[in-house]
């Protein structure tokens, strides 16, 4: 999983005159994960909790630049979750997009299979979001979220169109639920489940997902949470 904020790279590219094809370092992560490998970019719109309808085609991604030139491609093929989808590519792509999934974060989720999969999230550039930790969180239990309902009209793949209902972990405003991925990654790094190399001053940090839901899940049952998320009664 490829999750990115490619406006530093972009910079980098305009100072040397040169405009930024992503396509191919798109190209360069399939020949790094192989034909036995499998790519996934995040392609989330948050819209359907708003009550606005999703196209399975036409609903742009709200993450980042990599994820709209993915959905573009013909060897990417979009996951059919409205708020929680990816661009994939690669030998589970059928078996990804074929997922019913209801819930974001649920047993049946792209998340589940990264995790059971041992995956890796590239984080490129990008300090402040860490989903799986979600993921974590709803596998878990934790007191400052629970699932949501949110309900609008949904065109699929066949463009076929119908009024249906998925979910999502939210957090409980009332308790006023924040989090700190610094404070946590900081721990992983420590001990090499995150490893971080920077290159012309932009950050890529490599993620072992197997590995860090186990450091997320001991916070929440024997830390109150407290490295990976802050919340009024803790």
């Amino acid at each position: 999983m490829v999750t990115s904020d490619i406006t530093r790279l972009m910079m980098l590219q305009k100072t040397n005159e040169k405009s930024l094809d992503t396509n191919p370092l798109i190209d360069a992560l399939q020949t790094l994960v192989g034909e036995e490998g499998t790519l996934l970019f995040p392609t989330y719109n948050w819209n359907f909790c708003k009550g606005q309808p999703f196209d399975y085609y036409k609903t742009p991604s709200q993450t980042g630049f990599f994820s709209k030139v993915a959905l573009q491609r013909k060897d990417f093929k979009r996951t059919r979750h409205p708020i929680y989808s990816f661009a994939v590519w690669g030998k589970y792509k059928d078996f990804l997009c074929s997922l019913e999934n209801i819930e974001s974060f649920g047993s049946d989720s792209p998340f589940d299979f990264l995790y059971k999969q041992h995956g890796k999230n590239l984080i490129i550039d990008v300090k402040s979001v860490f989903t799986f930790k979600l993921y974590v969180e709803e596998s878990v239990g934790v007191p400052y979220r629970y699932i949501k309902n949110f309900t609008a009209l949904y065109t699929d793949e066949l463009s076929n169109c119908s009024e249906k209902t998925y979910s999502m972990y939210v957090r409980n405003l009332e308790m006023d639920a924040d989090s700190d991925v610094q404070l946590y990654m900081d721990d992983l790094k420590c001990e090499g489940i995150a490893k971080e190399n920077m290159i012309n001053g932009v950050s890529f940090l490599m993620v072992d997902l197997y590995r860090a839901f186990d450091v997320l899940r001991n916070d929440i049952l024997y830390n109150r949470s407290r490295k990976i998320a802050s919340y009024k009664g803790q």
